[in-house]
């Protein structure tokens, strides 16, 4: 490890030490709960801990951003000014990547590489895509169509206050992107992170107020789910709420949204079909299969999890995607080299070895499963299955684990009835072919029932918007579309 490295990790593990209260109205609060465990899944061991908020933190942090959005302060607020506001946030987590990266190992255990390549390119990227957007959310002319002289045209007007509820597999990605589009709106927001990994969250609304913008634009309350999360989704003073994580408690926060007729943004899980031909280029495929599954121990929404691979290459493949697999080293993401760390929790991980377990029970066959570390620590092996049916659990629930069920599929297959298996599924956040064929690659596209279908290659792209059909969620973020998810379209129409 170098110097540079170490002084990150040495800085990180000082300010996880003192940090964890809420963050309300521009001030560190301590709150009345209980605190919350922060464990390092690399070890099991704890470092550091977090104030357990409820309805009383939330209801605090919820007038703060109410009077914050009231306030002339910011109701005056040039559109540019934030967007400069952004920006200087934007160059804050930049310059801070290192330590931000040392937070998210520490508290979730993705690679150490990984974590740097969020803070310092992800993340910042993500919050100047958004600030981009402040400018330029102007509704648009209309031709009137009634009798007289009229001046017709639509605005776009912030909802007010957001409710931001992170996950914990990539909570500092995720933070950046729902806090920049909030702020880029002209919402003001309280934010909840994952109580399994919310470290990296607090960090940056310090960062948010180093950035100048004024106190109760950002608000942070720590705590569960079911405590902290509930209490904010069914708010009366919350106009937005805007979640990623299960499809269960996207469930349950559609059902509380309902009573009030609350705006939602809901991107919730996947179980992602990857369909290779025979055309495709296998030197990039491998890898971009290996790593869609493998990547962050699985534990990504948008993961290709079921693998339709042609009898031509069924066989070659494998091989080398076992191969693949074997060469990624598993361990303490803060360690030299290590590409895929822990899984979050004791319970993820005893939730992965149960759905191998079951699938292996109903007659799967594990054609690769490799070693994971001796000691401490929720690893769980990269696990590929064939031998599989549409009706396993494995195969129609999402896992969150590094584990790739397997199916054939042959010439005598048409690309419809491929699609019609692909499809079959409750989710469709996103889906992935890999070809050399224009026209295949075109029906796919078409044909494909996800929010996202990626051709030959996979990763986030900023301009275009993300987010599912069926039972992966509602709404999209990224892209204008996500920006403008925080606003309300209102009409108006001037007599002259």
């Amino acid at each position: 490890m170098n110097m540079e490295r170490e002084e990150a990790f040495r800085r990180a593990r000082a300010w996880i030490a003192q940090a964890g209260d809420h963050h309300i109205d521009g001030k560190r609060v301590a709150g009345s709960g209980p605190r919350i465990a922060v464990v390092n899944p690399a070890t099991g061991e704890q470092i550091g801990s977090v104030a357990g908020g409820g309805a009383a933190e939330v209801d605090a942090a919820v007038n703060a951003a109410r009077d914050c959005f009231r306030s002339a302060a910011w109701r005056d607020m040039l559109p540019a000014t934030r967007e400069a506001l952004l920006l200087r946030l934007a160059d804050l987590v930049e310059l801070h990547a290192a330590e931000l990266a040392a937070i998210e190992t520490l508290d979730n255990g993705v690679p150490y590489p990984m974590a740097l390549a969020m803070a310092g390119k992800g993340g910042p990227s993500a919050i100047r895509y958004n600030a981009g957007w402040a400018r330029r959310l102007g509704g648009e002319e209309a031709a009137p169509s009634v009798p007289g002289r009229w001046h017709a045209y639509t605005v776009n007007q912030p909802l007010g206050v957001a409710g931001l509820i992170v996950p914990w597999n990539a909570p500092l990605a995720i933070a950046c992107n729902k806090v920049s589009a909030a702020l880029a709106a002209g919402c003001t927001a309280v934010l909840k992170p994952a109580e399994l990994a919310p470290m990296t969250c607090v960090r940056l609304v310090e960062l948010v107020h180093e950035a100048g913008f004024p106190a109760g634009a950002i608000n942070l309350v720590n705590g569960t789910g079911p405590q902290a999360g509930a209490a904010l989704a069914a708010h009366r003073g919350v106009d937005k709420i805007s979640f990623t994580g299960s499809t269960v408690t996207g469930q349950g926060i559609m059902r509380q949204a309902a009573d009030r007729v609350t705006r939602i943004s809901l991107e919730l899980g996947g179980k992602s079909p990857v369909v290779v031909f025979d055309d495709a280029d296998l030197a990039r495929a491998v890898p971009g299969v290996g790593m869609g599954i493998f990547a962050n121990s699985g534990q990504v929404c948008a993961a290709g999890s079921r693998l339709f691979l042609h009898d031509a290459i069924y066989d070659e493949f494998l091989e080398r995607l076992a191969g693949f697999a074997g060469s990624l080293k598993i361990g303490p993401g803060e360690q030299d080299g290590t590409m895929i760390g822990p899984l979050i929790s004791a319970a993820q991980q005893a939730k992965v070895a149960d759905f191998v377990a079951g699938a292996e029970a109903e007659g799967a066959r594990v054609v690769f499963r490799s070693e994971v570390p001796d000691g401490p620590g929720y690893f769980s092996p990269l696990t590929i299955l064939d031998q599989v049916h549409p009706d396993m659990r494995a195969v129609r629930e999402e896992i969150f684990g590094p584990v790739l069920c397997v199916m054939r599929f042959g010439a005598g297959e048409s690309l419809a009835e491929l699609i019609e298996r692909a499809n079959d599924t409750d989710y469709g956040l996103s889906a992935y072919g890999w070809t050399s064929s224009l026209e295949r690659a075109q029906v796919m596209a078409r044909d494909l029932g996800a929010g996202s279908v990626k051709i030959n290659g996979s990763g986030m792209e900023f301009a275009l918007p993300f987010g599912g059909f069926g039972q992966s969620g509602l709404g999209r973020e990224n892209a204008r579309m996500g920006v403008l998810a925080f606003t309300e379209t209102k009409a108006v129409m001037i007599g002259y």
